[in-house]
């Protein structure tokens, strides 16, 4: 595992040591960069500032990604023709965990209502090739948030780990109640996986782990009461 803070004002330019690549992979990993998805999820709330909520949210989305309303969704069937609010959520990423491949990642952070209402997010990002020369963009393939009663506290710094490209990473599966929607999905080189249980009574948990070089490890953990 690596681990590294990575200031604010720079890290939508800051860059990272690229990883060792794995005897096994099918590919050349990229090099695995967390300022990338912080950049994606700054990008993103500026273009929510810019253009408006929904219009970003429709313009940043994969095309089967899932967000919670409050049973999971596909996000661009819910979000078309939805209005945009007159004044847009404002938020802010605190930590990113990233793929050793460098191809999928997670953001979490704080966000923040025009009406003072406050909470968390975390967003899954996957960088979508489109072409052979592996050029393409990040979107987001699944989004959730809840509201918390006290803010989160502000950083100066954003903290930022990558998944260990040392060992054999392995999916890790989620299990949960009969009557649960339960999906798992993962980085292409199973260095990194999410997850989400929702209840029948709207209640969910959403997990991210990485691969630290021996074990699967938990770098997310939200839990939402029912609805």
């Amino acid at each position: 595992m690596k681990a590294f803070p990575v200031l604010l004002v720079t890290a939508a330019l800051s860059a990272c040591a690229a990883s060792p690549s794995r005897q096994y992979y099918d590919f050349q990993p990229k090099i695995a960069n967390p300022s990338a998805i912080i950049a994606a999820d700054i990008g993103f709330n500026q273009l929510a500032q810019q253009k408006g909520q929904w219009t970003a949210f429709r313009e940043t989305a994969a095309k089967d990604a899932v967000m919670f309303v409050p049973q999971p969704t596909l996000a661009l069937e819910w979000l078309k023709g939805k209005a945009d609010p007159a004044a847009p959520i404002k938020w802010q990423p605190y930590k990113a965990v990233m793929s050793c491949d460098g191809k999928t990642g997670v953001t979490t952070g704080a966000w923040e209502r025009p009406d003072g209402a406050v909470g968390y997010f975390t967003t899954v990002w996957q960088f979508i090739e489109k072409n052979a020369r592996g050029d393409g963009e990040w979107k987001w393939v699944l989004h959730h948030l809840d509201k918390l009663t006290v803010p989160r506290a502000p950083k100066e710094m954003i903290e930022t780990t990558v998944a260990s490209c040392k060992g054999q990473a392995f999916a890790t599966r989620t299990a949960g109640p009969e009557a649960a929607t339960i999906k798992t999905g993962y980085a292409r080189d199973q260095s990194l996986s999410y997850s989400y249980v929702v209840q029948p009574n709207n209640a969910r948990s959403i997990e991210v782990t990485y691969w630290n070089g021996e074990a699967n490890e938990t770098a997310v953990s939200d839990q939402v009461a029912p609805q």
